[in-house]
């Protein structure tokens, strides 16, 4: 089996990345791929919960914390330790559990592959931009955006005439605002149109309507 055999069009470029280096991290970690299999169970048996994914953050702290109690052998705490490291690092810039569920599920196979594979060298850790665009990508696929489209945003900075915005705590674009940067203040809530879209559908060019 090759890494081109394990791979899915229902992970974006950035997942996939996440994915990859949490398998060779938890492989390289020695970590028992069972005990992620029972990590990914809880998930599953409780997606449709609300707050399913800060639900699932705090039960890997509980498994950590009853590590002793709960295992099989006198390593179960540091699977369970690793787990919960490598997952903080990677997914809890994640907010929609789906994603995450879907990316552990990928993690399970391909620490079996990995296992089998050889020696791992140095990890390449996912970019601070996967991760924001493994977000992203969920956003898209969720969302219909339109040119004319009205949306809410916050403003997260100002420099100059240079007006930073943040769309569904997602999406964030830096444009041009002469007219109205300096009647704006950081953190405020404002109406912004849609003027243009990227070729994936993702939002191109906004302006402050307010």
């Amino acid at each position: 089996m090759t890494i081109v055999e394990i791979y899915s069009e229902s992970l974006t470029d950035a997942q996939w990345e996440i994915a990859h280096a949490i398998a060779q991290t938890l492989v390289k970690e020695n970590t028992d791929v069972n005990e992620l299999g029972k990590t990914v169970a809880y998930l599953r048996a409780s997606i449709h919960q609300p707050d399913t994914t800060s639900r699932f953050f705090k039960y890997l702290k509980t498994l950590v914390s009853n590590g002793r109690q709960i295992g099989h052998s006198g390593r179960t705490t540091d699977y369970y330790r690793s787990i919960d490291k490598v997952c903080s690092d990677y997914l809890k810039g994640i907010q929609d559990a789906y994603t995450i569920l879907q990316i552990l599920g990928w993690v399970s196979r391909l620490m079996r592959y990995y296992k089998d594979a050889g020696p791992i060298g140095e990890i390449q850790p996912p970019s601070v931009e996967s991760l924001r665009q493994a977000e992203i990508g969920k956003v898209i696929t969720t969302h219909d955006f339109a040119v004319g489209q009205i949306l809410e945003a916050i403003v997260t900075a100002i420099k100059g005439n240079k007006v930073t915005y943040e769309i569904m705590e997602t999406v964030k674009l830096t444009e041009k605002e002469p007219k109205k940067a300096q009647l704006l203040t950081e953190g405020q809530k404002v109406k912004v149109e849609i003027l243009d879209l990227k070729e994936d559908g993702n939002i191109k060019k906004i302006k402050c309507t307010d």
